[in-house]
């Protein structure tokens, strides 16, 4: 657009220091090697002489990225889908990191205010909050949207778009360019990427952001109130025709403009009262809780854990916690309703480890291993993590 102030020089920023920060991130998250087989133990064995290469190649233009692994990680705690993810080497990790750096605070100031995931100081939480705000304000239908597989179809051309009307750093841009077309190493073999922005990689999350702010700011300038966390948004009406409207409007402009697609089955209009699912939250007019899928999926992890092949021990209830304290966390929440499906499910838990410990399933066994026997072991409760007030 004519007019637009771009940001120029941002290799200059590359500096020793922003390169070590960027590995100190990188060290915190760990992960596992890429296809070059290096660790990030072996890494830091020659560290300095590592990150003064990768800060030279970086400025000079010489950086060429590896393929990332492929790897496949269930999707649901029943392992019946499986994500794609590739796992980028830990030098091409740092590297990514660098750029995210750079580019992040020039982009957050762009962002939309309703755009709430993988941004500084925002969580599901407030994005949750968001729609529940919104529908005080009067707005009874929602558009659920899905887009169909959206990290791996997202038009290359179309991102780098995005990025060279705000970015007029040739460098930068190559180096983003180079990190979509490094490909992936699957079983021995390299395929190519033409489409997409693989998971698992550092900088993903923010090229998902900087793409879909595009959308952002389609639907605010025709006056549309919605909620996106990545590639997962919401969008509340006053009425049906309105999300029909807004439906119409959007599945042409994530074609034409980003190379995306809605899942038919999964894009749905509903009345509030009805409720929808969003961000593992089931959400009505009249309370928010844990939708079935995340029920089923921490009885899943839990199940796991308490085989009735194993034994009871401090072992287990360490991982036990560890999966309760987690749900608990996300869950119960000032405006959650999870009191009853929390009592259920620490009955349920203590019937686990009961049938764990006689290796069978008998009613009987309460009276032989009670609540305080499973306090005493430090089970925790998910009753107990509550925060208080909340039923």
């Amino acid at each position: 657009m004519a007019g637009k102030i771009k940001v120029h020089s941002l290799t200059g920023r590359i500096t020793s220091k922003l390169v070590y920060e960027a590995w100190r991130a990188v060290r915190r998250n760990r992960g596992a090697a890429g296809i070059d087989k290096v660790s990030i133990q072996m890494f830091e064995k020659n560290l300095d002489q590592n990150l003064d290469r990768l800060m030279r190649e970086l400025k000079e233009r010489t950086f060429q990225p590896l393929p990332a692994r492929r790897v496949y990680i269930p999707k649901d705690a029943k392992r019946t889908k499986f994500r794609p993810l590739g796992i980028p080497a830990v030098r091409d990790r740092i590297a990514q990191e660098v750029l995210r750096r750079l580019l992040e605070p020039i982009f957050e100031a762009k962002f939309h205010d309703d755009s709430y995931g993988f941004r500084p100081k925002r969580s599901c939480h407030q994005a949750v909050e968001r729609v529940l705000e919104l529908h005080r304000q009067g707005y009874q239908w929602v558009l659920d949207a899905d887009i169909k597989g959206f990290f791996d179809n997202l038009s290359h051309k179309a991102l780098m778009r995005e990025l060279s009307d705000v970015v007029a750093d040739g460098n930068i841009l190559q180096l983003v360019e180079k990190f979509l077309k490094a490909g992936v190493m699957e079983g021995g073999k390299l395929r190519p990427t033409r489409v997409g922005t693989p998971q698992g990689g550092v900088a993903s999350p923010l090229l998902a952001n900087i793409a879909l702010n595009v959308l952002d700011w389609y639907l605010h300038e025709h006056g549309f109130r919605f909620v996106r966390y990545a590639d997962d948004f919401v969008v509340l009406c006053r009425g049906e025709g309105e999300a029909k409207e807004v439906l119409a409007l959007i599945e042409p402009l994530l074609r034409d403009r980003l190379g995306l697609t809605l899942s038919p089955e999964k894009t749905t209009i509903t009345r509030f009262r009805d409720g929808f699912s969003f961000l593992g939250f089931e959400i009505t007019s009249w309370s928010v809780k844990m939708r079935a899928k995340s029920v089923e999926n921490f009885k899943t992890k839990v199940r796991q854990i308490t085989r009735r092949s194993h034994n009871l021990d401090a072992d287990v209830i360490e991982k036990l916690n560890r999966v309760i304290r987690g749900t608990a966390n996300y869950f119960a929440t000032p405006w959650s309703n999870c009191g009853d499906m929390y009592r259920s499910l620490d009955r349920w838990i203590r019937m686990r480890l009961r049938s764990m410990k006689f290796k069978r399933k008998s009613k009987v066994d309460n009276t032989r291993l009670r609540l305080k026997h499973f306090r005493n072991m430090g089970l925790l409760h998910l009753t107990d993590l509550r925060p208080s007030g909340v039923t």
